[in-house]
């Protein structure tokens, strides 16, 4: 299968790389730094250079890697927690969510791509009863701008025409390349588990929305157990890692 990673040497893309590499997949995945793009190389993957706020060049990248699905884990945020800095970045979080993903859902359709994978979150919804399900609300009046841009996000993603949109809501990460070497509030995810659920979901699962998290009382993971083989646990050993 042809996979077009957007955000291939985040957080999520370093561990997913060498696992669709291992399962055969055929892996375009994006970065803007040169540095990482010679990671990618040698984990396997072809490199793609791009800015994914330039929605021309997005879709010409898309339609030349001519992919089976697009699997969007872009985030711009900082590789190391800075409290000073969390404002500033959580704005630019947002703005990615909302103008990137309509860039690449954009790029996707005219692609002919028939299957889009996503990231979003299940922290943010609104005060109830845990473990919170899909079809529980989003908290729009605490949560501001990220739940706006989340909502943006997941609408872009499971509405657009000829596409089978899943998205993934992830819980707070911990592990590798993230800012937390333990799990704090629920709902947390291991970042290797986040991975394997995105592997999973290019051949598992209708459109639609799991959430995705440890087994910690925050959300409800039933549905994505059931319809992807979803499994929490799931760690990847340190020689696959890349």
């Amino acid at each position: 299968m042809r996979v077009f990673l957007a955000g291939a040497a985040g957080a999520v893309g370093r561990r997913l790389v060498p696992l669709l590499v291992r399962d055969g997949h055929v892996v375009s995945g994006t970065t803007r730094s040169r540095e990482k793009a010679q990671w990618l190389r040698q984990a396997g993957a072809e490199p793609v250079l791009l800015d994914v706020y330039d929605a021309q060049a997005v879709k010409r990248c898309v339609v030349a890697a001519r992919p089976d699905v697009v699997i969007h884990q872009l985030t711009d945020l900082p590789q190391d927690f800075s409290p000073e800095r969390l404002a500033a970045s959580l704005a630019a979080n947002a703005r990615l969510r909302i103008e990137g993903t309509a860039n690449l859902m954009a790029a996707a359709a005219a692609a002919g791509v028939p299957r889009v994978v996503a990231q979003s979150i299940a922290f943010v919804y609104a005060p109830g009863r845990a473990p919170h399900g899909e079809d529980d609300p989003l908290d729009a009046g605490e949560g501001g701008d990220t739940v706006r841009a989340v909502l943006s996000l997941e609408h872009a993603v499971t509405h657009t025409p000829g596409i089978a949109g899943l998205v993934l809501r992830y819980g707070r990460f911990y592990g590798p390349g993230t800012w937390a070497a333990q799990p704090s509030s629920p709902p947390a995810l291991h970042v290797d588990a986040a991975a394997d659920a995105a592997r999973l979901a290019l051949t598992h699962g209708a459109a639609g929305i799991y959430n995705i998290a440890d087994d910690d009382g925050g959300v409800a993971i039933d549905k994505a157990r059931r319809a992807l083989g979803f499994d929490p646990s799931f760690r990847i050993e340190a020689d696959a890692a890349g």
